[in-house]
């Protein structure tokens, strides 16, 4: 086990006036070594701190007193969120995206997590097929939500053929331990066509109604395709079954909504944008429990597009791989630099953005007013298939798009093309051929940079 490692001391802070210093090891807290950043940050709460620390170039560890208040930060960043090992996958999903990447990207993309850890920390869904008693007593002692669970079917059978693991059949009743020691729980199911959908997502939401009516919220999103894909059976969903999964969707929120009380399930932007439907009201979301997932983002937008100053849901997760080495070891829900305006800018303006959330923003723009802003679909040539989110474009396909757009226009980038300043094939924004400005993704920030408002490339991070 290694131990977490100070990538930042804060000024002032009780860590500062005890010494600690960036590349200390933090072998220990009170006689306590921390498994991860959860025991890290537990450990760290309390008052009157002994901490053993190994600095480079130092023969031994030698122990430091912190003075602190019970509850006074301690003023450190840390490298990394688990200090043992992460618990990496042992299932083989056909429809797993980790299976879907060329080879040659960076080491860490290449990690298929199981752990609920991050889940917690960072909105990762774990099938709990890696869980034992342990990882309950602890949840439930120290009250670890909310949890994201992949449940993808609730028939034991078809569960552990998707997932290539006879403990797929099993695992679930994890859940139920989870649920009945009242730990907030979000589901998933990745709809795969003619494996999961049709006859077998209304039994699996049935069967959500009878053996798990504590779930907090179900998404439904749909199988993503990417031209590595080797599975002959994976396709992306035609325009007529994402139909059928969109009004399965609505008939059984009628169902939930008279049993539960709630709507319970709710079905990505991508199947009503595939389907040709409209979005739901932002009632209809009920809070946007599955806002991270994917699910209701485009009528938040729209929402925030339209008043700037009302608060929304919470923030935008930095890309499909944030949790493997670009979000804060604290978790996503931990806080990062806002954005900074750097003046006003009234050049035309190209927004750059995912097949998808072109299809959202156009008819906001369209509506704004101005006529020399213009929507510009990045094709997703990298990963090809059907991948159209913001979140999977690389820079190579940004960089591409950026030469045809006409000089003298503003360029605005998304943020979730971005985990610490690099694209997933590992270029940077030094790297594309023009300037660009990272607009957080929200559509109040948009609305200001349409406004006038321009921000700095160096809000990549």
């Amino acid at each position: 086990m290694s131990a977490p490692t100070v990538t930042s001391v804060t000024a002032a802070s009780p860590a500062a006036r005890a010494g600690l210093a960036v590349g200390d090891e933090l072998l220990s807290i009170d006689g306590h070594e921390p498994r991860d950043v959860i025991d890290f940050q537990r450990l760290s709460d309390g008052a009157d701190l002994g901490v053993l620390v190994r600095r480079t170039g130092a023969p031994l560890p030698r122990l430091v007193r912190v003075d602190k208040e019970a509850g006074e930060p301690l003023g450190v960043e840390v490298s990394s969120a688990v200090f043992d090992r992460i618990r990496t996958c042992d299932n083989h999903c056909a429809f797993c995206f980790i299976y879907q990447l060329p080879k040659g990207m960076r080491r860490s993309l290449y990690l298929k997590d199981d752990d609920y850890r991050l889940s917690f920390l960072y909105g990762n869904f774990t099938t709990l097929t890696r869980f034992t008693e342990l990882d309950a007593e602890r949840i439930l002692t120290e009250r670890l939500g909310p949890l994201f669970v992949s449940m993808h079917a609730t028939d034991p059978d078809v569960r552990a053929q998707m997932l290539r693991n006879p403990k797929g059949a099993t695992s679930l009743r994890w859940l139920s331990v989870l649920l009945d020691g009242g730990i907030e729980v979000h589901g998933q199911i990745v709809v795969c066509p003619g494996v999961n959908d049709g006859a077998v997502l209304e039994d699996t939401l049935a069967g959500i109604l009878d053996r798990f009516p504590g779930l907090a919220s179900v998404g439904a999103v749909p199988l993503g395709v990417s031209r590595y894909s080797n599975e002959p059976d994976m396709r992306p969903h035609t325009g007529d079954e994402a139909v059928a999964v969109v009004e399965t969707i609505e008939e059984w929120q009628r169902v939930y909504q008279r049993a539960l009380g709630h709507r319970m399930v709710f079905a990505a932007d991508e199947y009503y944008l595939l389907a040709g439907r409209p979005f739901p009201s932002a009632r209809r979301y009920e809070g946007f429990p599955q806002h991270e997932n994917g699910i209701g983002m485009a009528r938040a937008f729209a929402a925030s597009f339209a008043r700037p100053s009302a608060e929304g849901p919470g923030g935008v997760r930095h890309g499909f791989f944030a949790s493997v080495d670009a979000a804060p070891a604290e978790g996503y829900r931990a806080s990062r630099l806002p954005s900074a305006p750097a003046g006003v800018d009234e050049r035309p303006v190209t927004v750059l953005t995912g097949a998808y959330g072109a299809r959202v923003l156009a008819p906001l723009v369209a509506a704004h007013g101005r006529t020399d802003v213009a929507v510009w679909p990045v094709a997703n040539e990298f990963f090809g298939g059907n991948i159209g989110v913001a979140g999977l474009l690389t820079g190579d396909d940004v960089g591409r798009a950026l030469r045809a757009v006409p000089a003298g226009r503003r360029c605005l980038l998304p943020d979730a093309c971005l985990n610490e300043g690099r694209f997933l094939d590992g270029l940077t924004l030094a790297d594309l051929p023009r300037p660009v400005e990272v607009v957080p993704c929200d559509g109040a920030s948009l609305r200001r940079a349409l406004d006038g408002t321009s921000f700095r490339p160096a809000c990549a991070a």
